[in-house]
């Protein structure tokens, strides 16, 4: 077995594109793929997640969802998460084997939220049992913090990647120029 892949660089929180009807528009997220590497130079996104509405849609939708990206990111992203958190441990370990089998990059998963974990024991045994259903895969533990509600990666990965290059180049008046701007847009999307 080939040790997985470092995730480097930018995320994108994906969204899940929808019709006017309210189905998933599958023929979108090619296209998407093209934007965020293309556009964007965010060569790494976050499948099912907050930003996706993916515990809004059915196991059924989350699994296609899941493999339209890994489809369509073949061969052009470095990596595809996905989400595979649930209500339910069973739904959990049944969407963390699919993204395995399907060839995702990694898998995440929220604590669970409506009967929560008592302790830290008791969620730690939960992500056990999920990261158990796709041992071979990296596993990250997807903590949202009840206030945040900040998503702009999509939107800033040209600006934010300038300011990791001009960071690892040493030129720090230049990165903290790229940072100032990145949070003078988060400071306007939260006073929204």
């Amino acid at each position: 077995m080939a040790s997985p892949k470092k995730l480097q660089g930018l995320v994108a929180a994906t969204i899940t594109p929808m019709t006017e009807n309210g189905e998933i528009n599958f023929a979108v997220i090619g296209q998407y793929v093209d934007y965020l590497v293309k556009e964007q130079g965010v060569k790494n996104v976050f499948v099912n997640g907050t930003t996706g509405e993916g515990l809004s849609l059915s196991v059924s939708e989350r699994r296609q969802v899941a493999e339209e990206w890994v489809t369509q990111g073949r061969n052009k992203l470095d990596q595809v998460v996905i989400h595979v958190g649930a209500l339910s441990l069973k739904e959990s370990q049944e969407l963390a084997q699919h993204a395995a089998e399907i060839g995702a990059d990694g898998i995440a998963v929220i604590a669970p939220f409506f009967l929560k974990p008592w302790n830290k024991d008791a969620l730690i045994s939960f992500l056990r049992e999920v990261a158990a259903a796709a041992p071979a895969l990296p596993f990250y533990y997807y903590h949202i913090p009840s206030l945040t509600g900040v998503k702009t990666y999509n939107y800033l990965g040209k600006k934010t990647n300038q300011m990791l290059e001009a960071f690892a180049q040493k030129d720090f008046s230049s990165a903290l120029n790229h940072q100032f701007c990145i949070q003078r847009f988060i400071n306007f999307v939260i006073k929204l």
